[in-house]
């Protein structure tokens, strides 16, 4: 039986970090005693909660992970409870926790956070867009889903297209694919369109070629360029 696609390499080359399990979050930490700038990884969704592995122990997030740690800056990726679109709230309320797990951390310096939303997972960002914190120094979105899907109940707070009406000054990364899901691709045209009018800090590297998942699904130089790119412009805003 052919494997399942989440549990396809990742398509950019690096070497593997073994991390440090503290559940729910899988830690990377360079070398060294820091204190490190963080990035924290969260997941798309909705995941079954009986699936296994769970999401951070996927290739794609064992990569997203060390490359962060060979780039000198800590990688933490958080299990969260969105197991069905009513659970945004309660995989909000945890990863509020992860984030101060996080930044409690002694190798991590606490204001100097970013943190990288993927696919359905990436309403959640709508916490961090309606108030930044001021230890978030970056958000990054991944092929997001930023709209729900016609006919799904989702509560109305997470709506990023609305919450980033909110977002201020704050550098948002958004990588998108061009072979994307034609509503997800929608919901990314109304969230830019939004961001345009309150001239929110937005930096879009696109993958022409890449579908959902690219990172996995698309193993070219298109996608290694835009992993690299996106992975740069996010430590730039935090180191």
């Amino acid at each position: 039986m052919a494997e399942p696609t989440y549990l396809n390499p990742f398509v950019l080359p690096v070497a593997l970090v073994t991390p440090e399990r503290h559940d729910p979050i899988d830690l990377y930490p360079p070398a060294g005693d820091g204190p490190y700038p963080a990035i924290i990884f969260v997941h798309g969704g909705p995941i079954p909660p009986e699936m296994q592995p769970s999401p951070r122990h996927w290739p794609m997030f064992r990569g997203y992970g060390s490359l962060a740690a060979s780039r000198g800056v800590l990688g933490a990726v958080v299990d969260h409870p969105l197991h069905t679109p009513a659970d945004y709230p309660a995989a909000g309320a945890a990863l509020a926790e992860a984030f101060e797990t996080v930044r409690a951390d002694p190798r991590v310096d606490p204001d100097r956070i970013a943190v990288w939303y993927f696919s359905g997972g990436s309403p959640l960002a709508a916490d961090l867009l309606h108030r930044p914190p001021s230890w978030l120094r970056c958000l990054a979105l991944t092929y997001p889903l930023l709209e729900p899907f016609p006919g799904t109940e989702v509560d109305p707070h997470y709506r990023p297209v609305e919450a980033v009406a909110s977002a201020g000054a704050l550098p948002i990364v958004l990588t998108r694919a061009g072979r994307e899901h034609p509503f997800i691709a929608g919901t990314v045209a109304n969230f830019l369109t939004a961001a345009a009018s309150v001239s929110a800090n937005v930096r879009i590297i696109d993958v022409p070629n890449g579908r959902h998942s690219f990172d996995i699904l698309d193993d070219t130089d298109e996608s290694r360029t835009a992993i690299d790119t996106a992975m740069t412009e996010v430590i730039n805003k935090i180191t």
